[in-house]
């Protein structure tokens, strides 16, 4: 049965959630939970695992995200993606979650193996869209969730009012909140949640966090997801990128700085992309009265 999440805290604050990557190796796996166990002890609304592109992680991601349940009884949003896999599929997927005690899913269409701004050529026997996704994950009873980008989605070509329909048709099918891409203008979020409101719906937009604690890995992840970085952001990193601690520090209190904006905005959640290490994200959240 569907839960859909209560915004309501003792702080009058956000709620928080955190996203993982499926881990390479016995060794990243082991590293995993402590990571994940250093974070549980802040009681985060719900955690999150990836997909690598193209679907390259699935029976990780299914295995991991089933074992995060179990071992800690977090409540678990798996990741689901269209690509790779057809309806019978992603049926099947949806199957082994339910099975698992997953309630929860993020259905997204995914990125081609070689990348999102390469062309999109749907998996036979599969979905196109994801919009198509959430109505099999709804229909199965899960509580689904959605991307959405501040910045646009690379797909899109620039074109933020077609990333805004898209949302309110995947609301229509059944999607009951939003994660976005991490980003650093609270002036997009604000303008995607505004212009969603005025177009009627009731999506909640947890905002996307990346705590910065390596340049190289900013600029990997910011070229995947197409997010643009400021150019003072780059400036002031690019006089110490070769001291890690610097680096780690200055990501903390620009992530801090856009956290505090973003309460004050009233966002509903936050959404930290953890990158599988505990330290930044859990001093940010205690810097910013979450816990």
């Amino acid at each position: 049965m569907r839960r859909p999440f209560s915004f309501d805290t003792p702080s009058g604050k956000p709620i928080f959630s955190l996203e993982f990557f499926p881990p390479k190796d016995e060794k990243g796996e082991a590293n995993l939970w402590v990571e994940l166990a250093e974070l549980n002890s802040l009681q985060p609304e719900f955690v999150s695992v990836t997909y690598g592109a193209g679907g390259s992680t699935r029976e990780r991601t299914v295995r991991i995200t089933s074992e995060i349940t179990a071992r800690t009884g977090l409540r678990t949003v798996a990741h689901l993606t269209c690509i790779g896999s057809s309806k019978n599929e992603l049926s099947e997927i949806l199957d082994q979650y339910w099975q698992a005690g997953i309630r929860d899913i993020l259905a997204l269409r995914g990125d081609p193996p070689t990348g999102p701004q390469s062309e999109w050529i749907p998996t036979a026997g599969g979905f196109s869209h994801s919009d198509e996704l959430v109505s099999l994950a709804a229909a199965a009873n899960f509580n689904v969730g959605v991307a959405a980008f501040p910045d646009c989605h690379p797909a899109s070509n620039g074109d933020h009012l077609k990333d805004i329909s898209v949302l309110l048709e995947k609301e229509r099918r059944g999607a009951q909140f939003a994660t976005t891409q991490f980003f650093f203008s609270t002036d997009k979020y604000y303008n995607l949640v505004n212009e969603l409101k005025e177009r009627g719906s009731n999506l909640p937009i947890f905002a996307g966090i990346l705590p910065i604690t390596q340049v190289k890995q900013l600029n990997r992840m910011a070229q995947l997801g197409g997010t643009p970085i400021p150019a003072n952001i780059v400036q002031k990193f690019s006089r110490i990128e070769d001291d890690p601690e610097k680096v780690k520090a200055l990501g903390i209190e620009i992530a801090v700085n856009l956290c505090e904006e973003l309460i004050a905005m009233g966002a509903p959640g936050l959404h930290f992309y953890t990158m599988n290490n505990a330290y930044a994200t859990k001093e940010i959240v205690k810097r910013i009265g979450l816990r």
